[in-house]
């Protein structure tokens, strides 16, 4: 696990190290917690989304 310049572990690390330690139950629960990864990631991706605005006319 990466450490931080304290040497304590980086949280979002453990949080993630923490999630892959769960199995799934069974094929519902693997797929909400795959769903759960994907949301993460759109709301992640849309947060990144700097669209530069190059219309000088406002």
């Amino acid at each position: 696990m990466a450490k931080t310049s304290g040497n304590r572990p980086d949280k979002n690390l453990a949080g993630v190290v923490r999630d892959l330690e769960d199995a799934p139950v069974n094929s519902l629960d693997a797929q909400q917690r795959q769903q759960d990864v994907n949301d993460r990631r759109r709301r992640d991706n849309h947060n990144h989304q700097h669209k530069v605005d190059m219309d000088p006319s406002h």
